[in-house]
C-alpha cells in the first residue's frame, strides 16, 4: 500500500467506525458485504510512471462556515454550527483550521477546551457520514479525549449525542 493511500484507508476506517457495519439497518449505515469480482488478466502488467491524479474535490473559497448558535439541549448548552455548501465539500488540507477559524470569528466563547477537536472531529468524518446534516452541534461540557476516543464516540466523548 502506498503512504498515498493510507489516508484514504484511515478515512474509510474511521467512516466505517462512525456508521457501523450492522446489516439491515436503515439509519444510512452499510448493509451488505460482498467482495469485488476478480478479474484475471494474461496481458503482463506493465507500471506506468506515478502521475499525480487531480484532487476529485477542488479547493473552494471561504466562507465554510455559515452560522454557529448557541441552543439549550438536553445535554445543556451546544453550539450548532451550519457549514456553507463549500463548507461541505471543500478538499484543501487546511480547510479545517480555517472553518474553525471562522466559527471563533462568529463566536469567540466557542475556544474552551475540547471543542476544537470536536469540530474537528465532524469536520473530518461527519461531512463524510452525514454530508446534508443541516448543523455539527458540539458542547463545552464534553470532556476533553484522545484522537481515538473522539472518532469511537462520533465525536460525542462522555455522553451521547444530543
Amino acid at each position: 500500500m502506498t503512504r498515498r493511500a493510507l489516508p484514504a484507508v484511515a478515512c474509510c476506517a474511521a467512516a466505517l467506525i462512525l456508521t457501523g457495519c450492522s446489516g439491515g439497518s436503515d439509519d444510512g449505515g452499510i448493509t451488505d458485504y460482498a467482495p469485488a469480482p476478480t478479474t484475471v488478466s494474461s496481458s503482463p502488467v506493465v507500471e506506468s510512471p506515478s502521475v499525480e491524479s487531480p484532487s476529485p474535490t477542488p479547493v473552494l473559497p471561504p466562507p465554510y462556515i455559515e452560522s454557529a448558535t448557541w441552543v439549550e439541549t438536553e445535554v445543556g448548552p451546544s453550539l450548532q454550527i451550519a457549514p456553507t455548501p463549500n463548507g461541505r465539500q471543500v478538499s484543501s488540507p487546511t480547510a479545517g483550521d480555517e472553518a474553525w477559524a471562522e466559527v471563533l470569528k462568529l463566536d469567540p466563547s466557542a475556544d474552551t477546551p475540547g471543542m476544537k477537536d470536536q469540530f474537528l472531529c465532524h469536520w473530518t468524518y461527519a461531512r463524510l457520514v452525514q454530508p446534508n446534516k443541516p448543523t455539527w452541534n458540539i458542547e463545552p461540557d464534553r470532556p476533553v479525549v484522545s484522537p481515538d476516543e473522539m472518532v469511537r464516540t462520533r465525536c460525542n466523548p462522555g455522553f451521547a449525542e444530543e
